[in-house]
């Protein structure tokens, strides 16, 4: 398992993934703010803050990994630093109050940690 882990991040598979799922969070916040407009039960349950709490341990945990390889690999922090930004202003919109603001402090956090990721990516190869 730790040589597939070491071949997928030599690859940029992990950065790739990290973008893949910074997209879905920023879909999830979308979805979210349009789903509590139209069906208060229903955004109900994508806006239950266990569910934000699970994808802020995923984002530190997949970018910890991936932006802490990279950083190793290449020796540039940018990508590193761009991406902790990211997951600073996500963490920081986990404590407001859920509605458009927390979900465009998000999706910007989000924004940047995929900014981070690409970066990372890019210096990588």
């Amino acid at each position: 398992m730790l040589l597939t882990l070491r071949s997928a991040l030599e690859k940029g598979t992990v950065d790739r993934i990290a973008v893949a799922v910074s997209g879905l969070c920023a879909a999830h916040c979308v979805a979210t703010v349009v789903l509590l407009a139209l069906l208060a039960s229903a955004g109900g349950i994508l806006a239950n803050p266990l569910i934000h709490e699970a994808g802020m341990f995923l984002a530190i945990l997949i970018g910890a990994v991936a932006l802490g390889h990279g950083a190793l690999k290449h020796s540039f922090m940018m990508p590193a630093a761009v991406g902790s930004l990211g997951l600073g202003v996500m963490a920081g919109a986990l404590s407001m109050d859920h509605g458009l603001e927390e979900s465009v402090y998000t999706i910007v956090g989000v924004a940047i940690l995929a900014l981070g990721h690409e970066l990372n990516h890019r210096a990588s190869h």
